[in-house]
């Protein structure tokens, strides 16, 4: 009992101190930990810190054979979101574009669409599919860890605002993860069915080996 009555009085004090500390700005020179990064001193702390102008700018959607670009602005670029929980992007995908098939295993994703029209969808782990065409003003959310999509369905550039449930939400892009290494071509022709034809030419198109 007296031991359960100790954790309960630290488990208060440690909240007591959380609550007081109204910010962490990361120090990004020190390494990151299970929880987050280090804070900077109060006296290295300015006005700046709070600010970001990274997402000011439209990406370059012709770089990407998505024909998309997103420029995020997590912790590591943004470092005042260190232990906020929160983290934003922008993306802008061309006529006919995609952000294709994905996952953030760190965070919940919601898009709001700032310009255009786009369909988007996600696959829960029953493996059923929900798909829903969002435009201008809309907002939909992909719930942490499942695969999800966005193709640009309108006639015009689209311009997506997206928020995440942590400041570092992490992504895995399933044509890269199955295409974009080195795993053995023969494993990959066994685990997706298709011929080594197609598993070169995709290794070639997202730079896989093997």
């Amino acid at each position: 009992m007296l031991h359960i009555l100790a954790l309960f009085s630290f488990l208060l004090v440690s909240s007591s101190h959380a609550a007081i500390q109204d910010f962490c700005v990361a120090d990004l020179t020190a390494p990151q930990g299970p929880e987050g990064y280090t804070c900077k001193t109060p006296a290295e702390v300015t006005a700046d810190d709070f600010v970001y102008s990274g997402l000011r700018q439209p990406g370059n959607t012709s770089s990407s054979i998505f024909n998309a670009s997103i420029n995020s602005a997590s912790v590591h670029k943004f470092p005042v979101l260190n232990g906020l929980g929160v983290s934003v992007a922008r993306a802008d995908v061309a006529p006919g574009g995609v952000l294709p098939l994905h996952t953030h295993p760190g965070g919940t994703e919601i898009i709001l669409v700032g310009r255009g029209a786009v369909t988007a969808g996600l696959i829960s782990s029953d493996n059923t599919v929900y798909v829903k065409t969002v435009e201008e003003g809309d907002i939909m959310v992909f719930p942490q860890g499942l695969l999800h999509f966005l193709v640009n369905s309108g006639g015009t550039e689209a311009l997506i605002w997206v928020s995440f449930s942590s400041p570092s939400p992490g992504l895995q892009v399933l044509n890269t993860a199955l295409f974009g290494n080195n795993l053995d071509s023969d494993l990959l022709e066994k685990i997706t069915l298709l011929g080594d034809d197609e598993v070169q030419r995709l290794k070639g198109i997202f730079g896989g080996s093997g």
